[in-house]
């Protein structure tokens, strides 16, 4: 156990470096382009979204999964979920440049018909990293890819600016995307260079694509289900209310999107190593849930109760519409870590099988109710995915109370107190947000009250993943911090 907890910590403490230094440089530039760009250029990025979401699931077909999980994998492996990657990236582009047109006329939008054209681009451009990125993961080399992903990140950003600067509108969106593609590709080779070898096995492809494509399918339907809601706001509704829909939305997820980012890269290579000892996975499985859960209730709550002030502070009054939605989709995607870990769970194990059960059902299910919700506007089809997800949290811990015996209750109990505290710390910060006319001192004060509570609820209650993950680097900090603080003689 003693080292599978040193590589989490490792992999967290770089991948956590990566993600947080990331956010903060996107976020920044972002806030200054959404500033100087309008809820509808967002909007019309946002409605072609859809056809590059699901090209990049058929592209990637579960090859990257499959290339972690295998425990013998050769280079014929490697340059054989390269080929297929690039085969169908190249038929995907294709067919998006050629029906760009039509797209355009059926959200009646000339302009998405040039834009679709040059995203199309990097479909084919990104497959370049594939190698050199896959063999960074399985290494677990976090450091590597913590430095690429931040370059990369900042650099795209600044482009972006500087075209949004120039009055580009929405094609500094477009080439956000596509510098992001390049120079990624670029980074990835000087840092894991690699040579192009025509080598391409039936048999790899069978055993690769046998266990990815389950996955993949299942990334697919999903996929639909969250593109479907942005073809409905912008097909029923404007382009300004899908551009509220969408900021609100993506802002909720950040936070989530953080901390999943930073676990889930590093616990599924892990897992996977030790995916034949079943007591010792659900052992370190519990405590990634635990650990997990810990930071993401208590940002999600705190979320939604400084919704309003931060809308207001950093995006300006123009996108208050987009407050509601940033509060309901809070409560959204509290749960995503809880599903995602479970499936991730059942992969580990090679059960795909199940993986794609799970998701035929859960998306047939969400359809209906986002169907439901399409006369009641755009606020009712953010309340169905709160819905949804509660059904989707019971579905994906069916099997693994099957085959491990930690189904839906045992595991809510492991996550339940932190719901208690969060929302006890989160009391301030949403009177705060009520009451007081300045979003900068409601932020300032309710998140650090908040923060001071919720730290002194968990060291009060003596948690236990709490006292062995967090409360020692809180100590090394504090300590640290004395020192510098003592005047030297």
């Amino acid at each position: 156990m003693g080292e599978i907890k040193q590589q989490t910590l490792s992999g967290v403490k770089w991948t956590a470096i990566e993600r947080f230094s990331i956010q903060v440089a996107t976020f920044i530039i972002g806030l200054i382009v959404a500033r100087i760009l309008t809820p509808d250029d967002y909007g019309l990025v946002g409605l072609v979204g859809v056809f590059f979401t699901i090209s990049n699931i058929l592209i990637d077909s579960g090859f990257g999964n499959a290339l972690v999980r295998k425990a013998d994998r050769t280079e014929a492996d490697y340059y054989t979920a390269f080929y297929s990657s690039l085969s169908i990236s190249t038929v995907c582009a294709t067919l998006i440049f050629f029906c760009s047109p039509w797209i355009a006329s059926f959200f009646k939008q000339p302009i998405l018909s040039p834009m679709t054209k040059w995203m199309s681009i990097g479909l084919v451009i990104g497959q370049f990293a594939m190698i050199p990125s896959a063999k960074m993961y399985i290494e677990l080399n976090f450091k590597s890819i913590a430095k690429i992903n931040f370059i990369c990140s900042v650099a795209s950003g600044l482009i972006a600016l500087i075209i949004a600067y120039l009055g580009g509108g929405v094609w500094a969106l477009v080439w956000l995307g596509l510098s992001s593609t390049i120079i990624r590709v670029i980074l990835f080779y000087l840092y894991k260079p690699y040579k192009i070898i025509l080598i391409f096995s039936k048999n790899s492809f069978h055993q690769l694509f046998g266990y990815g494509s389950k996955i993949a399918i299942s990334g697919l339907l999903s996929s639909v289900y969250n593109e479907m809601t942005t073809i409905v706001i912008g097909k029923f509704y404007s382009p300004a209310s899908l551009g509220n829909y969408s900021r609100g939305t993506s802002m909720a997820t950040l936070p989530v999107n953080i901390i999943t980012g930073i676990v889930g890269k590093v616990t599924f290579p892990i897992l996977a190593k030790i995916q034949n000892d079943d007591t010792r996975l659900i052992s370190v499985y519990r405590n990634y849930i635990s650990l997990i859960m810990m930071a993401v209730v208590f940002c999600c709550l705190l979320l939604a109760a400084l919704a309003k002030p931060l809308i207001l502070f950093l995006l300006t009054a123009k996108w208050a519409n987009a407050i509601i939605f940033v509060q309901i989709f809070a409560f959204a995607i509290v749960f995503d870590p809880i599903s995602s870990l479970n499936l991730n769970l059942l992969q580990v194990k090679g059960r795909s099988d199940l993986f794609l059960r799970l998701e035929v059902i859960k998306k047939t299910i969400a359809l209906i109710i986002l169907l439901s919700a399409i006369p009641f506007g755009v606020i009712a089809i953010c309340i169905s995915k709160v819905i949804y997800t509660q059904i989707a949290i019971y579905l994906n811990t069916y099997y693994t109370g099957k085959l491990f015996g930690l189904g839906y209750w045992q595991q809510w109990k492991d996550f339940l107190p932190y719901f208690g505290y969060s929302a006890v710390a989160c009391v301030p910060p949403l009177l705060l947000s009520l009451f007081c006319p300045w979003p900068i001192i409601s932020l300032t004060i309710g998140f650090t009250s908040a923060l001071v509570i919720y730290i002194i609820e968990l060291r009060i209650c003596k948690n236990a993943v709490f006292m062995e993950y967090v409360n020692p680097i809180l100590n090394k900090l504090i300590n640290r911090f004395k020192k510098q603080s003592i005047p030297q003689h």
